[in-house]
Formats: C-alpha cells, sequence, structure tokens
C-alpha cells in the first residue's frame, strides 16, 4: 500500500509540472504568428504607399502681390487655379492665369514645361470688385448695344464704308465662317485701320498688354486700360469683322480695325476683357 501511495503522489507531481509547462506554452491558432521584424518592417514603409511628388517652385504674381509657394509637377493648370484661389480669393473661373500665353485647364505644369522660378501672371477680380465695378458698365454696355440696335449697321456709316469700300486686303488671314479658335502664337495681320492703313495686333500675355502695330509705330496697351471692345460683320463678308477698341471713356476713343477673321473674335474679347466681364 505504501508503494502505491508514493506511485500516486509520483504522478500527481508529474501532472503538476506537466500543467505548468502548458500553461507557460502559448496557444496554437491557425493565424500566422506576426514576426517581430516584419512589423516593424511594415511600419517604416508604411510612408513608401504614396508615391512622393514632384515638386516646382512658383511666383505668381496678382494685383501687385506675390505668392512663392512649392507646387505638384504633375497637377493641370485647373489644380493650379484652385490653388491661386486659396491665396488669393480669386475664383478659378475668374482668372486669366498665363504662362507663355494662356495657361491649359487639362494639361499638366510638366506637359507645358513650367520650370523651378517660373513666374505666372495671373488677371482677374475677386466677385466683390466685379458687382461693385462692373454692374454700372454693364449696364452702360447694355444701353449702347440697345441703342446700336436701333441705328442702320455700322459697315454701311459712312465712315466706316471709305475704308471697307477698299475692299479686303490681299495680305488678309484666312477666315473659317462658324468656328471659334484660339489665338494663333503669330501676330493677327493683313487688315485695316481707320485711316486706312496697315494695321496689326500682336497679344503679349505675358505682359499683359496688346501692341497695335501701324508701318509709323507700335502702340503698347495695357489690357486693363482697354474699356470694352465691340465687334459687327461686315457685310456681304460675314466670316470678317470689324472690330473696335475703347481706349477712353467714350465712344470717341474707338480704335478701328478691319477685316478680322470671324473665328478668333471670342479670343480677342476674352483675352482683352477677360471671360469674367460676360458674368
Amino acid at each position: 500500500m505504501d508503494a502505491e501511495a508514493q506511485n500516486s503522489l509520483a504522478g500527481c507531481r508529474d501532472d503538476g509540472k506537466n500543467d505548468s509547462h502548458s500553461a507557460e506554452k502559448p496557444l496554437e491558432t491557425d493565424e500566422p504568428q506576426s514576426d517581430p521584424a516584419d512589423a516593424q518592417a511594415s511600419v517604416s514603409n508604411g510612408g513608401d504607399s504614396e508615391i512622393e511628388k514632384e515638386l516646382v517652385e512658383l511666383k505668381v504674381i496678382w494685383n501687385k502681390n506675390k505668392y512663392d509657394f512649392k507646387f505638384p509637377l504633375d497637377s493641370t493648370g485647373a489644380d493650379l487655379k484652385q490653388k491661386i484661389h486659396s491665396l488669393t480669393g480669386l475664383p478659378p473661373a475668374m482668372q486669366k492665369v498665363m504662362f507663355k500665353g494662356l495657361l491649359p485647364e487639362d494639361k499638366t505644369l510638366r506637359e507645358i514645361k513650367v520650370i523651378n522660378g517660373a513666374k505666372i501672371m495671373v488677371v482677374g477680380s475677386t466677385i466683390n470688385d466685379v458687382l461693385a465695378v462692373n454692374t454700372p458698365k454693364d449696364a452702360a454696355q447694355q444701353e449702347v448695344k440697345s441703342e446700336e440696335t436701333k441705328k442702320e449697321p455700322l459697315c454701311r456709316q459712312k465712315q466706316h464704308r471709305k475704308v471697307l469700300d477698299k475692299g479686303k486686303p490681299d495680305d488678309v488671314m484666312p477666315s473659317v465662317k462658324g468656328a471659334q479658335e484660339r489665338l494663333p502664337t503669330v501676330p493677327l495681320s493683313g487688315m485695316y485701320n481707320k485711316s486706312g492703313g496697315k494695321v496689326r495686333l500682336t497679344f503679349k500675355l505675358e505682359q499683359d498688354q496688346l501692341w497695335i502695330g501701324t508701318k509709323e509705330r507700335t502702340e503698347k496697351l495695357p489690357m486693363g486700360s482697354i474699356k470694352n471692345v465691340v465687334s459687327e460683320p461686315i457685310e456681304g463678308h460675314e466670316d470678317y469683322h470689324m472690330m473696335a477698341f475703347q481706349l477712353g471713356p467714350t465712344e470717341a476713343s474707338y480704335y478701328w480695325v478691319y477685316w478680322v477673321p470671324t473665328q478668333y473674335v471670342d479670343a480677342i474679347k476674352d483675352t482683352v476683357l477677360g471671360k469674367w466681364q460676360y458674368f
């Protein structure tokens, strides 16, 4: 009996040891155990999931204010307009952004070859400025238009007939009736002015200027100084327009240009006045 008791006690001790070992051993599951090194690697590589964007340094100039900042090179012109909006409060629809011409909204800065230190010119007025300044002007323009409808067509008026009766210039630029195109990269030439002399129009977008060139001289006009632009198709040659730039407060300051190809008329108005003038 003593031997059986000893064996029983020994068995209890062994069972106690086995229980202690089983308590220390971690539970085995079907879930793979993560290795600390792997966990550390996943943490350190977490920032690599988003590709680092290449930035370019820009200098934006608007209303005599300068803004220096970095911007993703693969962002579009529309993205840049949103950034300018956040800096200036100028809505994208009221911005005229220029870099080697009007900035295309659908192309990236990389595609139009923007480099570090590039100067971006912005022209435009805030909504408050437009409401405060342009509302009276818009009303005045509507009155002018209503008066013009009562008058005979411009091309029949004596002061214009003496130029139009000379006929179409031999070197006039080709026209595309019913089309609307962006301004060409070369000056618009082959047109007449009021005195019947040859005139060309050069749009210096980066300087926000319109150059009106004749044989004698070239007038360099800030686009902001041009109060209005009016045009009318030439009777019998509707694929060409006669156009006037208002340089002062009254119609007496109109500078007339004849035989403007119709496909560029809207682009000229948008460039000189800015699209916000039509809101």
